[in-house]
């Protein structure tokens, strides 16, 4: 590809942009009733200026001529600041920049895109030939130098966006006064771009603030279809998120022709009122552009809403808004500036009737748009009024001052300030001369200009990386005196990028005693109760924490008291559990412990009497020797049953159940071995006597039975029962854990089993000629300690408390005494009392008589 070649692109691109430029300049009238307004001033240097004196056009779906409406006074003003600001520096004695001179080249864009870019390409057509893009490939311009080398400008962030991507193509700076977006911070899309008002960034860590200060916990945002609304309502949302205790009821994204008459938008309108009229929002933020806010808030006084608004920096000063009639009847009003500063001398200079100099759009003003105001008290009646002319709102000239803003207008004063410092930079100028001359490109001075770091009447101005200055913002709030006066804007506070805020100390002392909102929605609890919200909304309740939980109020979640505490009655506080065990002086324990010690004397009282009357019949016949075993496996029971009583250890638990298990196993051996004595004296069944004989050896009877249950509990020790914690509602209680459930069952089912079949062989020993109803008795303890496990164990496993040992205790205790009293005091009471039966004689007597009544001879002998 040859060198030609290389060149074509660019010429053609040099080509359509002055095509473009010289076709939107057939259609550009500098003044009339809708023109686009425009006034020019020559200069050694121009500073071109975008502003939208027309707030509104006529653009629609269609495409046709575009016409410009809703004329601003306030908008009118800027530019007369920006032409003031000028004049001044071009004035000044010493020169602030020695024989050379500043012009201007301001455009009204009407708040439209394309207005405003076109007006762009105005100002960026350059003075030299376009064939000047024919350059070798590393020079940096793709367009020819412009005259105009620096823009202020525009005012909304939409216009804004598209004209920082232009401007951008030139390396020409543009430093916007209102534009707030974030999306304008990012260097890689817009370069050339800077600021003298705060980021939306921290405008919106301001307004979350301010509704934490004011203890607001429900609000509603309504943004807009574009990159102030859109990126302004994202990141306020996040931040009210990041808050945690703040709930933001809804959002709404207004379209982009809300602020048109028309069905849909009054459609649109109807439905946005409707949410606000259900919502318990206690404040609706309207981070939009005054155009919409005028619509919603002729609206909101028409219906008397009377809600809380909060205003962002596109409206919170708004003089058109703040007097409309009855504004009082929409609600209060706070909101956001950047921080405001009066311009020396503007005042002064629109009150001479801007010192006797003209310019386009002042001629504009005074031929279209003023209107002599009869009215006697002028100070305090300078509100719009309809021309002579027609339907257009006009101003005497003399109210003009009352709508000077001390924000906007200030911003524009800076940056001309900020161009001055950077071109005294540039050129290296002092009081007497500039070392360089006023032939430089763009990009050299956007180099100067984001260096610049200077003071501005106590005002300290400088960019960081992303071209936005380090400016706070003052809280402003409506002062609303009565219909027929002006809304008075008053500055309460104050936020600053670190984080800072300051608003009034009663004001918030007096938001925060506010605990039910204004629509029945609790926002702080007493003590005892937590916030509950209602029905997915934000509006919340108080209710009552639950059972172990607690809350000291305010707007604390309830909380789980630690596992060793639990709530009180109010639930504001948590209290120690007490620690419960079987203890004394406890009246069960007092009972239990009397039944267990009379156990233990009647068990050794019986031990006595079986030792002194050993060798007689009775105690032969309930086994001899076994008896003593036997004896000796109750005292053990009664005696294990102290060990329920007390703080539980590991050497108690231990010796617990698995030695009840052991001991009770033992007796009823005994008493199974004894009942197989009986059985083999009586059976004269040769097959069955002989098989029965063979088991008829008490010793080894006792020993495999017994040894069967200790080799059970045995096995249990190696998982054994220790001391644990029960955690109850009010109280923990120290138990013994029964460590391996299925040898602690095993142990109890064996205890059953072998109860069951000393029932069965006594059961059928009943028949036998027995003096001493050995067996008929042993039937009856049997029955009796099944019964009493039956009844118990349920009562046991569905008990809770310390009183789940006593009824351990108790079963021991009643089985243990159901063997003494059924099997043992029978035989002692007839050692004592009845003694003429306790000898051979009277048994072989009544075993006479038992065989000769069923018909059977008995051989005496």
């Amino acid at each position: 590809m040859d060198s030609q070649t290389q060149y074509l692109p660019c010429v053609s691109t040099m080509f359509w942009f002055r095509l473009f430029v010289t076709i939107m300049s057939l259609f550009c009238p500098c003044s009339g009733d809708d023109g686009f307004l425009h006034a020019y001033s020559p200069g050694d240097i121009v500073i071109g200026g975008l502003f939208p004196i027309h707030l509104n056009t006529n653009r629609t779906t269609t495409p046709g001529p575009v016409s410009c409406s809703d004329y601003d006074f306030q908008m009118f003003l800027r530019t007369q600041v920006m032409i003031y600001a000028i004049r001044e520096i071009n004035q000044h004695t010493p020169r602030v920049l020695p024989n050379i001179t500043i012009g201007y080249d301001i455009y009204d864009t009407c708040g439209d895109v394309t207005l405003a870019i076109r007006a762009t390409l105005q100002l960026l057509e350059g003075q030299s030939d376009p064939q000047s893009c024919l350059l070798p490939e590393n020079i940096q311009s793709a367009l020819p130098e412009p005259k105009t080398k620096v823009v202020i400008g525009e005012r909304f962030s939409e216009v804004s966006t598209a004209v920082a991507r232009v401007v951008s193509l030139a390396s020409v700076t543009q430093i916007s006064y209102a534009s707030t977006s974030e999306l304008l911070s990012k260097k890689l899309k817009f370069p050339t771009f800077l600021r003298t008002i705060s980021s939306d960034e921290y405008q919106t860590k301001a307004i979350a603030e301010l509704v934490k200060q004011f203890n607001w916990k429900t609000v509603a945002i309504v943004g807009s279809d574009d990159e102030y609304g859109k990126y302004g309502s994202d990141r306020l949302t996040d931040n009210l998120n990041e808050m945690k205790d703040i709930c933001i009821e809804f959002i709404d994204i207004l379209p982009g022709y809300f602020a048109q008459n028309t069905s849909k938008t009054r459609k649109k309108l109807d439905e946005l009122v409707s949410k606000i009229r259900k919502s318990s929002a206690e404040a609706i933020i309207m981070f939009t552009g005054g155009g919409n806010v005028n619509v919603i808030m002729e609206k909101a006084i028409q219906l008397n809403l009377n809600r809380t608004w909060i205003a962002s920096d596109s409206w919170s000063t708004s003089s058109k808004i703040s007097a409309m009639p009855d504004i009082e009847m929409a609600g209060q009003v706070y909101g956001f500036i950047s921080k405001r500063n009066e311009v020396p001398g503007f005042k002064d200079y629109v009150m001479s009737m801007f010192n006797g100099t003209t310019n386009d759009i002042l001629e504009h003003y005074l031929t279209h748009y003023s209107c002599a105001n009869q009215s006697e008290n002028r100070e305090n009646n300078c509100l719009l009024t309809n021309s002579q002319q027609g339907s257009k709102e006009c101003l005497d000239p003399s109210c003009l001052p009352h709508y000077i803003d001390h924000d906007e207008s200030y911003n524009i004063y800076l940056a001309v300030q900020v161009i001055v410092e950077g071109l005294r930079r540039l050129l290296k100028c002092d009081n007497q001369q500039c070392q360089q001359s006023a032939k430089f490109t763009a990009l050299e001075l956007l180099t100067e200009i984001r260096k610049v770091n200077f003071t501005v009447n106590t005002m300290r101005i400088f960019f960081d990386p992303n071209g936005d200055p380090s400016f706070g913002y003052d809280i402003v709030y409506w002062n609303m005196t009565g219909s027929t006066q002006r809304t008075h804007v008053k500055t309460i506070g104050e936020y600053w990028p670190d984080g800072k805020i300051q608003v009034p100390d009663d004001l918030v002392e007096k938001m925060s005693k506010v605990t039910v909102s204004a629509y029945n929605c609790s926002k702080m609890c007493k003590a005892g109760q937590e916030l509950k919200k209602q029905n997915d909304q934000c509006c919340y309740q108080c209710v009552q924490c639950a059972d172990g939980d607690f809350s000291l109020g305010g707007r604390e979640e309830c909380k789980s008291c630690r596992k060793n505490q639990y709530s009180s009655p109010k639930k504001d506080k948590c209290l120690n559990k007490t620690v419960e065990f079987l203890d004394w002086p406890d009246p069960v324990i007092i009972l239990l412990s009397s039944f267990e010690v009379l156990g233990i004397i009647i068990t050794i009282v019986f031990a006595i009497l079986f030792t002194v009357y050993r060798s007689t019949p009775i105690v032969k016949a309930v086994g001899g020797y076994l008896c003593f075993l036997e004896l000796f496996s109750l005292l053990a029971c009664f005696c294990l049953t102290f060990n329920f009583i007390g703080k539980p250890t590991k050497a108690s638990c231990k010796l617990g159940l698995p030695f009840f298990g052991i001991a009770f196993s033992l007796c009823i051996s005994c008493i199974l071995a004894n009942l197989l004595q009986i059985l083999v004296g009586f059976n004269f069944d040769l097959k069955i006597g002989s098989w029965l004989k063979k088991l008829n050896q008490p010793l080894a009877v006792v020993v495999i039975i017994s040894g069967i249950q200790l080799a059970l509990c045995v096995l249990w020790l190696y998982n054994p029962p220790v001391p644990g914690e029960q955690i109850l509602s009010k109280s923990i209680l120290l138990q013994c854990q029964k460590g391996s459930t299925g040898l602690f069952v095993a142990m109890l089912g064996y205890n059953a089993l072998l109860a069951i079949i000393c029932f069965l062989f006594a059961f059928k020993g009943k028949q036998l000629p027995d003096l001493y109803k050995n067996a008929s008795l042993i039937t009856i303890s049997m029955l009796l300690f099944l019964v009493i496990w039956i009844i118990l164990i349920p009562i046991y496993l569905n008990l809770i408390g310390k009183y789940k040992q006593a009824i351990e205790s108790a079963a021991i205790l009643i089985s243990s005494y159901s063997i003494l009293g059924c099997h043992l005091a029978p035989k002692c009471y007839i050692m004592v009392f009845k003694k003429e039966i306790n000898n051979e004689n009277a048994i072989t007597e009544y075993i006479r008589k038992h065989y000769e009544q069923k018909g059977i001879t008995v051989v005496k002998s």
